[in-house]
């Protein structure tokens, strides 16, 4: 079943607009799955610190996802926000789940206005970092998309350094990778966080004055 959608996503991809410029001769990589995958821990909020660029995707910088787990689903239900190439914050909700074909760490992402597409969780440590790489092959042709995901935003650090061993051992090529930006969205929480406590002086002065 999770078989003929991924190969229904291509075909649609192909005939929607002729071949999109990331649907290109090859195969997907045959990566490995993290063993055991433990979808509880894997919850919370993730950052997008490196990727390959993704055309369903409309962030470029600033991307972070929060991963809340489901017992009666078994799965995620996922928020993705980001902000656009025209500086406007945007945000995605969607599913991602096992399907019974696969190991746990290989899933399914499927967002309303997206093709369902694999997400398999090459590794992780849960903590600090996970590389997710996400492939649809059918007839000679791929689309490819991989993931750096660091529980902090940084572009730089741990999860990039690891994930880049990790591709590359399993015949990804990390130079398709650029970086994610997340400059401004540390100056908006330094903001938040004052006009937090402002506020908090403000009603606080104002109750001891009652």
């Amino acid at each position: 079943m999770f078989s003929t959608l991924v190969a229904a996503t291509l075909v649609a991809l192909v005939s929607a607009d002729g071949i999109p410029d990331f649907v290109v001769p090859g195969k997907c990589a045959k990566v490995a799955n993290q063993d055991k995958f433990d979808l509880r821990k894997y919850s919370g909020r993730w950052y997008q610190t490196q990727i390959i660029d993704n055309a369903y995707q409309p962030f470029t910088r600033c991307i972070h996802s929060n991963y809340d787990y489901s017992d009666s689903d078994y799965g995620f239900k996922v928020t993705t926000a980001g902000f656009s190439p025209s500086n406007e914050y945007l945000r995605m909700q969607g599913k991602i789940y096992p399907t019974k074909d696969f190991p746990a760490a290989h899933m399914l992402i499927d967002f309303p206005t997206v093709f369902a597409a694999p997400y398999e969780v090459i590794e992780t440590d849960y903590d600090s970092y996970s590389c997710v790489y996400s492939c649809i092959e059918m007839s000679g042709y791929k689309a490819e998309f991989g993931f750096v995901f660091s529980r902090t935003p940084q572009t730089s650090g741990p999860a990039n350094d690891k994930c880049a061993s990790v591709f590359r051992k399993n015949g990804v090529d990390f130079s398709s990778f650029r970086c994610c930006s997340y400059g401004r969205m540390r100056l908006q929480s330094i903001d938040i966080k004052f006009v937090t406590y402002i506020v908090t002086y403000i009603q606080t002065m104002y109750r001891n004055q009652i």
